[in-house]
């Protein structure tokens, strides 16, 4: 069957669809039926059915016979290690990590919070949580002390999983200072942390709180799987929220098994045994569904890189790896490759490595513009595949389902929304629009299973964030439009949408026309206040490394350009070449941060920032043409 035929499928019994996709899961009890609407609009999926997820990622891969196959490749350039883990050793590592937690008191339904860089350790963690049933908190490694601090409050671990130190490629930075501090700070006290020492940093153990992650595991009884319900928290994950008051995503454990595992199949097209490779870091959602949970559900080999895009040692680091390593599909945020297009445009190194092995280039986590695309399509020859989700979502809104029916690919299009997802366009009286209208985003309520069924202890801000604005259908703060085909354009949040003198103008679409000038690697588009007409929008433009043209005939280039193809109502001629963007460490760019500086406003620093010195540079290139005045 193709897309069509199965999409069609789940609009016409979406019950009977998601019972079929439950079969692949192992349950300890199987549920009597997929949806639990009593309590609508707040649904529930699979939640009289009692399961492990620990079994299920590890377990049930060694009980089937593939216990040598290797669960996890850990690859760090900035440490130059490499090691494989088997799912008989994954089983044993993590039932033991599981029976130390155990013997410390922690049970089912109890917090932990987890804090570590991009290390094997941080997926044992997860999963020995798991197997306790207890509810895990990543935190990204090297976060502010306030901000752990501010999740150790809301979550109120029993324990906290850390390492020593995390390890950039210019610097060691050394996370128990941090988390002595957040401790100190929050109100709330773990009974106990447990500290993975690194070689590049060995930290100072707190006696009587603090415990070695390696001495704490001596002589313990390794723990087995503990079954919970179907609806039992699998995890938190926060995720920034307007107030500066963190939002707690949850995830249940029955829907998240059964949608990640159908999505390995239908989405990425891999097979049990093959090498999946997210660069993304298990502190992001990205890390959660498609470093931890996802392939070792599926029994793929799951990739764990300690490094970056460019730098480690230089732009064809992600080409090593694929080789190396023989990675089947690569999944990472649109980010990486502009950096690997600024420093290699022409694709140079790509040349060095056998990528015959590889299949497809997934890109999500920011808008991926067609230049992009269309650049990594022609230096890889492999199929480029954009697709769309969110935290809460937990994996892809739309895509291109590689393993149902590879669809015609639309540069600027994540392609189609997936069956679970009954995508709208709506306008603010939440009436649809007509095709090629843009509008906001939203999905027909319920959601799919392995969505956010709310947030942590915070129903109140769940239904207003979520629910309230369009009833009946779950906003997505994302803004765009359909085509004809019913392929999706995602524009701009829906905060990003300028305002031009009455015209609402999408920021990405100016976005498009800038990335397409041959001398951009990448670019930011925000909307400044303008007495005029509103706003008016101004782009910032990283060029590519070695352009030695002047700036200001880059600059009138591109306001022709946008002229040229968007019109004169985009009012566009503000324009100024950048060193850098700021970006988050998943790498979404800042825009609302740039805006407000821009236009001479306060700002709080985003706490998930890459490099706060971007900003003084941002700001001192915005004096330049006449903004962001002291």
């Amino acid at each position: 069957m193709g897309y069509a035929e199965i999409y069609q499928g789940w609009k016409d019994d979406p019950e009977a669809f998601w019972m079929e996709a439950a079969k692949s899961i192992s349950w300890d009890k199987a549920p009597g039926k997929a949806l639990f609407d009593d309590n609508a609009p707040n649904y529930e999926w699979f939640s009289d059915g009692m399961v492990n997820t620990c079994y299920n990622a590890v377990d049930r891969h060694v009980e089937a016979g593939r216990g040598d196959q290797a669960a996890i490749i850990y690859d760090s350039p900035v440490t130059q290690s490499k090691r494989s883990i088997s799912y008989a050793e994954l089983r044993s590592r993590v039932a033991s990590l599981a029976g130390a937690l155990r013997a410390k008191g922690v049970e089912k339904g109890d917090r932990v919070i987890i804090y570590m860089p991009m290390i094997p350790e941080a997926l044992e963690a997860m999963l020995a949580c798991a197997r306790l049933g207890a509810v895990h908190s990543v935190v990204f490694g090297g976060f502010a002390s306030n901000e752990l601090a501010v999740r150790i409050d809301d979550s109120k671990p029993k324990a906290i999983i850390a390492a020593s130190c995390g390890i950039e490629p210019s610097r060691v930075v050394q996370y128990k200072p941090l988390l002595d501090a957040a401790i100190a700070t929050a109100e709330h006290k773990p009974d106990f942390c447990v500290i993975f020492q690194r070689d590049q940093a060995v930290a100072k153990l707190i006696e009587g709180r603090d415990v070695n992650w390696h001495g704490f595991q001596h002589g313990i009884e390794p723990a087995e799987c503990v079954p919970v319900a179907g609806n039992h928290p699998a995890y938190i994950l926060y995720t920034s929220g307007t107030t500066g008051q963190p939002k707690g995503v949850i995830r249940h454990t029955g829907g998240h098994l059964v949608a990640l595992n159908w999505t390995m199949s239908n989405i990425y097209d891999v097979k049990p045994g093959d090498v999946f490779w997210a660069a993304s870091d298990v502190g992001w959602v990205v890390g959660h569904s498609y470093i931890c949970y996802g392939p070792l559900i599926h029994g793929n080999t799951t990739v764990v890189y300690e490094g970056k895009p460019i730098g480690t040692p230089d732009p064809g680091a992600f080409w090593r790896v694929i080789e190396e390593h023989k990675v089947k599909v690569l999944f990472t945020a649109p980010t990486a490759f502009r950096a690997i297009k600024r420093e290699d445009p022409k694709g140079a190194l790509v040349k060095k490595y056998d990528l015959s092995g590889f299949q497809a280039l997934f890109l999500a986590g920011e808008r991926a513009d067609p230049d992009t695309i269309q650049w990594a399509q022609n230096v890889l020859g492999k199929p480029v595949i954009d697709h769309w989700w969110q935290t809460e979502t937990g994996w892809a809104i739309a895509a291109n389902p590689m393993g149902i029916e590879a669809l015609p690919v639309k540069p600027g299009s994540p392609s189609v929304a997936m069956p679970g997802y009954d995508v709208r366009i709506l306008d603010e009286a939440g009436h649809e629009v007509a095709n090629g209208d843009m509008g906001a985003i939203a999905v027909k309520l319920p959601l799919p299973p392995g969505t956010l069924p709310g947030l942590w202890n915070a129903e109140d801000r769940f239904n207003k964030s979520y629910l309230d604005h369009f009833p009946g259908y779950y906003e997505t703060g994302d803004a765009g439009m359909k085509d004809e085909d019913g392929y999706l354009y995602i524009m701009a949040r829906t905060d990003d949408v300028i305002n031009v003198a009455g015209h609402r103008l999408s920021t990405g679409a100016i976005e498009e026309v800038l990335a397409a000038h041959p001398d951009v690697a990448e670019c930011a588009v925000i909307g400044v206040a303008d007495p005029l007409k509103g706003q008016l929008p101004l782009g910032l433009l990283c060029l590519n490394a070695g352009c030695a043209r002047v700036h200001a005939d880059i600059v009138k280039e591109t306001i022709r350009q946008v002229r040229d193809q968007i019109g004169p109502v985009a009012a566009f001629k503000l324009a100024v070449v950048v060193e850098h963007l700021p970006k988050t460490r998943s790498g979404k760019i800042l825009r609302a941060t740039m805006a407000k500086i821009a236009d001479s406003e306060k700002f709080k620093m985003p706490a998930t920032i890459d490099d706060p010195a971007v900003l003084d540079h941002i700001g001192r290139c915005l004096k330049t043409i006449g903004y962001a005045s002291d």
